[in-house]
């Protein structure tokens, strides 16, 4: 792992409320110069530490979209297809390994609860499935990824 200084990981802090804040603002945040932030990134990048960067959706598509954690339990040898599988799902935003009582715990987003339903049943049935539990997000409290302001 790389080693990480303080400014290294407040520029991480601000790319990831803002990941389009231009050098120059960065750097007047940071108190250093624009060169040695985009070096800095540059480095960030090339190191692995910034794996990419995306869309993170508004609260007015958030508030439309219906929100589910699946848990999965699963038969070992089919993890592999069964990743593939729920891969082809753009509904399945974020796929976890995880302990506990069900193997994988999977993100859905969708936008109806009949396409909830729908896609339920599909990864009901795909095979090494052997017990879905799902829960759907009534209301988030605590959202600390969502940019500020």
């Amino acid at each position: 792992m790389t080693d990480l200084d303080t400014t290294d990981r407040h520029l991480l802090s601000l790319l990831q409320a803002n990941a389009r804040e231009s050098a120059a603002n960065l750097a007047r945040k940071l108190g250093i110069a624009r060169t040695t932030v985009v070096a800095r990134i540059a480095r960030l990048e090339r190191e692995g530490v910034i794996a990419g960067y995306g869309v993170r959706l508004g609260k007015e598509m958030e508030d439309h979209a219906i929100l589910a954690f699946c848990g999965l339990s699963v038969l070992p040898k089919a993890a592999p297809a069964l990743l593939r599988a729920l891969q082809r799902l753009p509904e399945v935003v974020e796929l976890n390994s995880v302990s506990g009582a069900v193997d994988y715990l999977a993100v859905i987003r969708c936008d109806t609860h009949a396409r909830l339903d729908q896609l339920l049943d599909e990864i009901g049935a795909l095979d090494g499935v052997n017990h879905t539990s799902t829960s759907i997000v009534l209301a988030r409290k605590i959202d600390r990824r969502r940019a500020a302001g």
